[in-house]
C-alpha cells in the first residue's frame, strides 16, 4: 500500500455548507477517518473497520459520525491481522484498524472530529439487480433468518432485504446469482439458518417513450354524509434521467396549495407498482397545471386519488415501456473456445464490444442482458472443459424487445387475474 505521505492531502466538505476541508495525513490534524467495512462477530458484536486520514483515533474516545449528525463513542481499537487481533490504544493518521462499539455506523460513514466536523467523500452503491423469495425451513429458524438477513444488510449495503406486503414473502435482493449464493450460503454457515430460496427475478423497470398531455382525471365520491371531490389535468413527458420529477405549474388557485402535495404522493405511489407488470416506474416528468375543488368535499385524500389516477391514464397514453438491466459481462477463456463463447453470448441476446489477448487467454467484453445470464456460470464450465470464467456487473437499463416485454406483461396479467379470483 502506498503511505499516506505519497498520497498527500485529502480533500472532503463541510458538514452544513459547501465549502472545501483540507485535511493533510498528520497526527496533528484534527481526526478523518472511513468506515469503510462492517462485519458481525460473534465474540463482540459489531466490528467497524476504518481507514484514519488525518489525526488520531484514541479508544474511549467521541467521534462524530458525519453523514448522521451522531455522536458515538469509541470502544476498543483493533489493528487486525490475518487471524488474530491486536488491542491498542490508538490508530495514527494512515492506519487502518477496527473498533468496536460503534452503533449507527454504515459502510462509507466519515468518522470525526466533533470540535473540526468534516464529510469526505462518500461510497456510491448501486441498486441492486436482481432478486429472490427466501424462507426458513423450520419455524425455529424464522427469527434467526430475519436478524441475520438485517446484519447481513448493515455488512453489505449493495445487498437489499424486504418484504413483499401482496405476497408476505420476505425478498432478498443484489447484484447477480453468485452474490445471493454467496448470501444463502453464509446464512447456513455463519448464522445456522437453513432456507429455501425460490427463482430468480430481475428488475425490471417501466418507463414511457413520449408525451401525453391534458390528461385529466376526476376523483368523485359521494356518501351519507361528506363526500369526496379532487379534480387534476396534468402532463407527462419522458426524462433522460432515471428519477421522478414534479412540476407544480398552478395559477389562480384552481387547486389550494395544502392538496398539491398530496398529488404528488399519489403519483409517487403509484410509480412503485407500475402499469405495464407491477414494477417501478423511472424517468417521468409530472406538470400538474389545472383542475377544480370543492369546498366541502375536497380532501388530501381524494387529491391523491385523484393523481394516481391521472398517471395510470397518462402512462398509458405515453408510450409505455419495459426496461432489462443489461449487464457488462467479461469472458476470459482460451482460444480454441472462443467460437462457442462468442455464439453462445449471441443467442443470449448478447453484444460484444471488444477482444483481447490476456496472456495465452482472450477477453471477451460483451453487454447481456441480466436475464438472459442465469445459469450462464455452469454453461460455460461445460462448453471450455472448466476452464472459462467471467465477471459481470450492471451497466445500464434498456429497452425490453416487444416479444419479450409482451410475455412479461401477460405473465403480470395472468398473476392479477388469478388473484382477484
Amino acid at each position: 500500500l502506498p503511505s499516506p505521505l505519497d498520497i498527500g492531502e485529502i480533500v472532503g466538505h463541510e458538514v452544513e455548507g459547501e465549502g472545501e476541508v483540507v485535511r493533510h495525513p498528520s497526527d496533528e490534524e484534527p481526526l478523518a477517518a472511513i468506515a469503510f467495512k462492517i462485519q458481525s462477530d460473534p465474540f463482540v458484536g459489531q466490528l467497524s473497520y476504518v481507514r484514519v486520514y488525518s489525526g488520531v483515533l484514541d479508544s474511549s474516545s467521541y467521534v462524530l459520525n458525519a453523514n448522521s449528525g451522531k455522536k458515538e463513542r469509541v470502544g476498543r481499537v483493533l489493528r487486525m491481522h490475518a487471524n488474530k487481533r491486536e488491542e491498542v490504544d490508538s490508530l495514527p493518521a494512515g492506519e487502518i484498524g477496527a473498533i468496536v462499539g460503534l452503533k449507527n455506523v454504515v459502510t462509507g460513514d466519515t468518522l470525526c472530529d466533533p470540535k473540526a466536523p468534516v464529510l469526505l467523500e462518500k461510497m456510491e452503491f448501486p441498486e441492486p439487480v436482481i432478486s429472490v423469495a427466501i424462507e426458513p425451513k423450520t419455524k425455529a429458524d424464522h427469527e434467526k433468518l430475519s436478524t441475520a438477513l438485517a446484519k447481513l444488510a448493515v455488512e453489505d449495503p449493495s445487498f437489499r432485504v424486504h418484504v413483499d406486503h401482496e405476497t408476505g414473502q420476505t425478498i432478498i435482493a443484489g447484484m447477480g446469482e453468485l452474490h445471493l449464493e454467496i448470501i444463502v450460503d453464509r446464512l447456513f454457515r455463519e448464522f445456522k439458518v437453513e432456507a429455501n430460496v425460490g427463482a430468480p427475478q430481475v428488475a425490471y423497470r417501466e418507463t414511457i417513450s413520449k408525451p401525453a398531455t391534458n390528461i385529466e382525471a376526476k376523483y368523485i365520491k359521494q356518501t351519507g354524509g361528506r363526500g369526496q371531490y379532487g379534480h387534476v389535468i396534468m402532463d407527462f413527458e419522458p426524462t433522460d434521467e432515471e428519477v421522478f420529477e414534479f412540476v407544480n405549474d398552478i395559477h389562480g388557485g384552481t387547486i389550494p396549495r395544502e392538496y398539491i402535495p398530496a398529488v404528488e404522493k399519489g403519483i409517487r405511489e403509484a410509480m412503485e407498482n407500475g402499469v405495464l407488470a407491477g414494477y417501478p416506474v423511472v424517468g417521468v416528468k409530472a406538470r400538474l397545471f389545472d383542475g377544480s375543488f370543492h369546498d366541502v368535499d375536497s380532501s388530501e385524500m381524494a387529491f391523491k386519488i385523484a393523481g394516481s389516477m391521472c398517471f395510470k391514464q397518462g402512462f398509458r397514453q405515453a408510450g409505455p415501456q419495459l426496461l432489462e438491466p443489461i449487464m457488462k459481462v467479461e469472458v476470459v477463456v482460451p482460444e480454441e473456445y472462443m467460437g462457442d463463447v462468442i455464439g453462445d453470448l449471441n443467442s443470449r441476446r448478447g453484444r460484444v464490444q471488444g477482444m483481447a489477448m490476456r496472456g495465452n487467454a482472450q477477453v471477451i467484453t460483451a453487454d447481456v442482458p441480466l436475464s438472459e445470464m442465469f445459469g450462464y456460470a455452469t454453461e460455460l464450465r461445460s462448453m471450455t472443459q472448466g476452464r472459462g470464467n467471467y465477471t459481470m456487473q450492471f451497466e445500464r437499463y434498456e429497452p425490453v424487445p416487444n416479444s419479450i416485454a409482451q410475455e412479461i406483461v401477460a405473465k403480470f396479467s395472468g398473476r392479477v387475474a388469478e388473484e382477484e379470483v
